[in-house]
């Protein structure tokens, strides 16, 4: 399966990361990539940047090394309404965004209730991605969050992260072979990210593209060979 995008990354920025943009950037050309995401923890997560630095993207080139570079945020829902931590008129000039859900910023709460965050946060014009939809410890109604994610146009995440055996994140294969299956019969696309906080990680997807070619799942419905399919999903190429 042809994989040349790696849109989830994070650098020195976010707080919680050890490596450059520049490096960042040096190991997904090494690693034959095309597109890379970076995409920093917006400032509700405890570390992370101020809004000040997202409003100095403009000052960034999008091509490095070679690839095409877009900058972005990984956003923190923080509440069952969807709400995020950065303001509309500074989303609106991201190139990316990821929502996500994070125990430092969102309280799990009923089945009802998670999953509602996410389909509310779906909704916003400037939200692109659902990231690591596969936390045990915020459990979900998946074919909902499927339905939604197809009615929104936004992409859902297969976290490679999460699937390592280190992860802090029960129960991600489980919910992504379930996750998976719904994407199948909605037809419902998925990007694959890495969320590399660290520069070997970048375009690390190994175990997510194991558990893709296991399912059998469909590689028309995988962006990362299909750049062409991000122009209706992406904030940069939308604009």
């Amino acid at each position: 399966m042809r994989d040349v995008i790696d849109l989830h990354t994070h650098t020195i920025a976010s707080g919680h990361a050890y490596n450059t943009i520049n490096e960042m950037t040096e190991a997904a050309a090494a690693h034959k990539l095309e597109i890379l995401g970076i995409t920093e923890h917006a400032p509700a997560m405890p570390g992370s940047c101020t809004t000040m630095y997202f409003m100095n993207y403009k000052a960034l080139h999008r091509e490095k090394k070679g690839i095409t570079v877009w900058y972005g945020a990984e956003l923190n829902i923080l509440d069952s309404d969807g709400h995020v931590d950065l303001p509309d008129n500074l989303l609106c000039k991201m190139d990316l965004t990821i929502a996500s859900l994070h125990p430092p910023c969102f309280r799990s709460g009923s089945v009802a209730e998670n999953t509602r965050a996410y389909l509310k946060a779906m909704k916003h014009p400037f939200i692109n991605i659902i990231g690591h939809p596969d936390d045990g410890r915020y459990p979900i109604d998946r074919k909902a969050l499927v339905e939604g994610a197809a009615e929104c146009g936004v992409l859902l995440e297969m976290n490679n992260s999460s699937l390592s055996p280190s992860s802090y994140r029960p129960g991600a294969e489980e919910n992504y072979r379930e996750l998976l299956t719904y994407c199948m019969e909605y037809r419902t696309p998925v990007v694959v990210n890495s969320d590399a906080h660290v520069d070997l990680d970048v375009g690390n997807h190994g175990l997510a593209m194991k558990l893709l070619l296991e399912m059998n799942f469909p590689e028309e419905l995988v962006v990362n060979g299909h750049p062409k399919l991000l122009e209706k999903y992406i904030n940069y190429l939308k604009r």
